[in-house]
């Protein structure tokens, strides 16, 4: 039988520069651009604090894990959240005649027969049935019948 390599670290990234990898250098150099397009637009002060805001968004959607995931997949994974939960509720109003019905349907008891008590098996009728499993039927027991 043909041994198959299974792949290991499927989620693991391309590291480019260092611990970076492609993803974050993307974010980053983004980020780099809304600051030169904020240094020709503002004066220098609305520069800072608009080149500071954008950095600080940049490094925590680039950098920042939550429960193991990264972070743009935990902001829209709680977006989805937010936008449609899973928890549904149905407020359904019974009338007192189904109320009624349903009470006597639970309050019937349904008898079932009693239940042979089962023989314990032996120790050695135990190991006979693991060496019957193990050896995939090969073995057949001692009378001659497996299982």
């Amino acid at each position: 039988m043909e041994q198959i390599v299974v792949p290991q670290f499927l989620d693991a990234e391309d590291k480019i520069f260092g611990p970076i990898t492609v993803r974050q250098f993307i974010e980053m150099m983004i980020a780099g651009m809304f600051c030169f397009v904020f240094y020709k637009i503002f004066d220098f002060t609305l520069f800072v604090v608009a080149s500071l805001i954008v950095v600080f968004i940049a490094v925590v959607i680039a950098f920042a894990k939550i429960n193991g995931q990264n972070f743009h997949y935990f902001a829209l994974n709680f977006i989805q959240t937010l936008k449609s939960p899973k928890l549904k509720v149905w407020k359904k109003q019974l009338t007192r005649a189904q109320l009624l019905a349903d009470l006597k349907r639970s309050q019937e008891i349904k008898v079932s027969p009693p239940r042979a008590p089962r023989q314990p098996i032996s120790s050695s009728r135990l190991s006979e049935l693991a060496l019957i499993i193990d050896t995939g039927g090969v073995y057949r027991g001692e009378n001659g019948n497996s299982l």
